[in-house]
């Protein structure tokens, strides 16, 4: 009869003689590639985990009683790249803190490196100081991801692309422009009747780009801001008469600013106004307040999930997963994430 032997007990066999011993262990390259989603937009994880063609890994998490967050990796994640999906929809706080507790339980249980998947950085619009004795708080938000262990970051059309400077870790930094250029190609959208509009003259460069996308022109709206989430346009900067005039924006979150924006530019003479937006988070009665509006459409991204049943016609909504599986890919395989926009990325 055997004797048992506790786990963790056993020999290690075989034992080879000193003389037959090398002074290394030598292994064959080994990557494993894990994704898995926060519970900000499972649904868009889930699309991306079916682009790459894996599963999205377990995890347990939950929220107790007194609202701390609880985060468990259920399988073995040591050695691995681990790609977290989180973005920075209502509720943004809850959503931010799980995204870092995240990062700290990879970080701990040994993973090799962390890639933190945040479609929608929180945050963003707060990237300078407006008035004495503000916050910065995008910087405080990049500086949390670094001391938690992120080692790197893809993120979508950022607010102002400057927020890549926050960071001490590499951020790969997408756009959603050429979705939607391909789109309103494909509604015929294009050519010598088509002007981009730019929302500000911050944006400018952006919609100069949109606009070559479209073979179009470019228009700027001057526009000022009363208060928060309020928006006021003075002018339009360039000709729109008798065009369809096409304003793109990083975010949609009133809706204040594109509204206040298809009046100006159909009292300039534009026959229709088309608005796109990557992120669309549309609080309160921003549903309402678009269908009742001079816009002709509204398309955003899946970047933030977008309520299927009061979402009106008018809003369309396109998919990222696609680009964001790619990127995702790309970062695993160390090859050039840039190549994708052909190396124009940057531009935005």
């Amino acid at each position: 009869m055997s004797e048992a032997t506790l786990p963790g007990l056993e020999t290690v066999e075989p034992v080879l003689p000193v003389t037959e011993r090398a002074p290394w262990i030598e292994r064959g390259p080994q990557k494993r590639l894990m994704l898995y989603s926060g519970r900000s937009n499972p649904e868009l994880a889930e699309q991306i985990a079916g682009k790459l063609g894996v599963a999205l890994g377990e995890v347990k998490l939950k929220t107790f009683a007194n609202g701390e967050t609880y985060v468990r990796y259920v399988d073995s994640i040591r050695g691995a790249d681990v790609f977290i999906v989180q973005s920075g929809n209502q509720p943004v706080n809850d959503h931010l803190v799980e995204l870092l507790i995240m990062v700290q339980a990879a970080k701990l249980a040994s993973a090799k490196r962390i890639t933190a998947v945040i479609p929608w950085f929180p945050y963003s619009r707060q990237d300078k100081k407006s008035a004495p004795r503000e916050p910065i708080t995008a910087k405080l938000v990049a500086d949390a991801l670094s001391i938690v262990g992120v080692d790197r970051v893809v993120t979508m059309d950022l607010h102002a692309g400057q927020i890549q400077g926050f960071f001490n870790v590499p951020v790969d930094h997408m756009t959603a422009l050429q979705l939607f250029a391909q789109y309103y190609r494909d509604k015929g959208l294009q050519g010598d009747g088509i002007v981009a509009v730019s929302p500000d003259p911050g944006r400018a460069k952006m919609a100069r780009r949109f606009g070559q996308m479209l073979d179009g022109d470019l228009a700027i709206m001057n526009k000022t801001r009363p208060e928060h989430d309020r928006a006021s346009v003075t002018e339009v900067i360039g000709d729109v008469r008798d065009k369809v005039a096409i304003m793109s924006d990083d975010m949609i979150v009133t809706g204040g600013t594109l509204i206040a924006g298809a009046e100006s530019l159909l009292e300039a003479g534009a026959t229709e106004v088309y608005a796109c937006a990557t992120h669309g988070l549309f609080p309160g009665n921003a549903f309402e307040k678009i269908s009742a509006s001079a816009l002709k459409q509204v398309t955003v991204t899946n970047t933030v999930p977008i309520d299927p049943v009061n979402r009106p016609d008018k809003i369309d909504v396109l998919p990222v997963s696609g680009l964001l599986a790619e990127t995702i890919l790309n970062v695993f395989a160390d090859d050039s994430v840039s190549a994708i926009f052909a190396g124009e990325n940057q531009l935005f």
